[in-house]
């Protein structure tokens, strides 16, 4: 007997499916109606014997999904429906007793929030291994030369591994992000039926303790209602790829013929079809594409979300695509960004060559104006200055004269010995002593902390 006389429209019945999309669920909906299983018996509200057969119909439902001989009918609206309709037809009519003290509402929600659990702590695990290469890396280079760049100018040198360490601590964040959305899924939804909970006394937190959940959600209508442990990962997701897409700009950049600071392994470059000269970098230039795919779907999720009534609705079906895209990506983007980091080669004279160029010890001239007791801002006037005239007349700094110092200011000149140490390359690095800084004492302290963030507890 049906509410409807009308049979659904076929156009309605696929916009109303999400079985092309929710079968990766499965494993979670057999563990959930497992744990849900033991928990009506142990309540009392179904026999033991039924549990039995429920749970062997479910462990014969498990073989056929994991070696992909289930066989899924036009009926199947979801997962969760396809697995209730098969464990029936294995187990006869007790399998539709499975539902008993539970909705669709809740169900789906919980298997939602144990997947989204496990890849939450999936993804901090991938950060961590980039955390690890990039570690590696800047003990390797810790005292490699480099231009530092704003406005992708050149402005100071800094060490290579101290580059390196800013996306170090970019992911740190990521880390810390990820284990958020983790804790955040670790809520049990189960037990809050369609929006009121339910006329049995159910056990939630037995179910809790049988899938690892920390603690149950104490409101029925949140629990089905909730995705913001949905929007967490994604929010978690769109900032650690839009950190990828900063580092494979780089490394395009730096593994151009014009910077030429780095080459790329082969594994993760590719070919032209018509140039046979050409490596590109394709892997870091995924990385850049990526990461507004990722933030779209973040941006999809709360216009779902957006002025949504309580309790469900089925504008929250929406949610997994964004999800699944989204966990796909990231964790693909992670894999190729630790593959390059880890197989990346720098060319230590060419950047050496790079932050050679005097021009860059601009600052540092006018620090060494201010510690003589002259304004910062009239310190910046004077060096412009001279920056002005050492450029119109195709010089380094180096190559003004003493008239041409005293002629922009009469300290330059009377300390023309310091002026002209503070343009070697050591002296510009090693001057930025400040705690966070390039010189190499600074990066070392740096490396020791950056490890011991690594090896413990991630930063909430």
């Amino acid at each position: 007997m049906s509410r409807f006389r009308e049979p659904q429209h076929p156009d309605f019945q696929r916009l109303n499916a999400s079985i092309s999309f929710d079968r990766r669920l499965w494993p979670y909906d057999v563990a959930q109606s497992r744990a849900h299983a033991r928990m009506l018996a142990e309540r009392g509200i179904i026999a033991s014997e039924d549990r039995d057969a429920m749970l062997k119909g479910l462990d014969a439902v498990e073989r056929e999904l994991t070696e992909d001989r289930f066989e899924f009918e036009p009926g199947d609206e979801d997962i969760h429906m396809a697995i209730e309709r098969r464990l029936t037809e294995i187990a006869g009519p007790v399998g539709g007793k499975l539902h008993t003290a539970r909705s669709r509402n809740d169900q789906v929600v919980t298997d939602l929030a144990m997947y989204t659990r496990e890849r939450a702590e999936a993804a901090r695990v991938a950060v961590e291994a980039l955390m690890a290469a990039l570690l590696e890396r800047a003990r390797e280079h810790s005292d490699w030369a480099m231009p530092g760049y704003t406005h992708l100018q050149r402005a100071q040198p800094v060490y290579l591994g101290h580059h390196l360490l800013a996306y170090f601590w970019m992911l740190a964040r990521d880390r810390a992000r990820f284990e958020f959305a983790r804790r955040e899924a670790d809520r049990l939804p189960l037990g809050a039926g369609a929006l009121a909970g339910v006329s049995f006394e159910t056990d939630r937190r037995f179910v809790a303790r049988e899938l690892g959940f920390a603690e149950v959600v104490p409101n029925s209508i949140d629990a089905v209602s909730n995705r913001d442990f949905v929007l967490d990962y994604l929010n978690a997701a769109a900032t650690c790829a839009t950190h990828l897409s900063r580092l494979g700009a780089e490394l395009v950049l730096w593994c151009s013929s014009e910077f030429s600071f780095c080459e790329l392994p082969d594994e993760w470059s590719s070919g032209s079809s018509i140039m046979p000269q050409k490596k590109n970098p394709d892997a870091a230039e995924l990385l850049r594409a990526k990461a507004p795919r990722v933030v779209s779907h973040l941006a999809a999720l709360h216009g779902v979300m957006h002025a949504l009534p309580l309790t469900y609705n089925k504008d929250l079906q929406e949610d997994k695509e964004h999800l699944f895209d989204a966990i796909d990506t990231i964790e693909l983007a992670l894999a190729a960004a630790t593959g390059m980091i880890a197989g990346v080669s720098f060319d230590r004279e060419r950047m050496s060559e790079a932050a050679a160029d005097e021009l860059t010890a601009a600052t540092d001239v006018a620090d060494m104006l201010v510690g003589l007791g002259v304004p910062f801002r009239e310190a910046h006037g004077v060096v412009a200055g001279l920056v002005r005239t050492a450029v119109d007349s195709e010089r380094p700094l180096s190559g003004l004269t003493t008239d041409e110092l005293r002629a922009h200011s009469p300290l330059l000149a009377e300390h023309e010995g310091r002026f002209r140490e503070l343009l070697t390359q050591e002296s510009w690095l090693e001057s930025k002593v400040s705690e966070g800084g390039t010189s190499l004492a600074r990066v070392r302290a740096q490396l020791e902390l950056a490890r011991a963030t690594l090896d413990g507890p991630p930063r909430s």
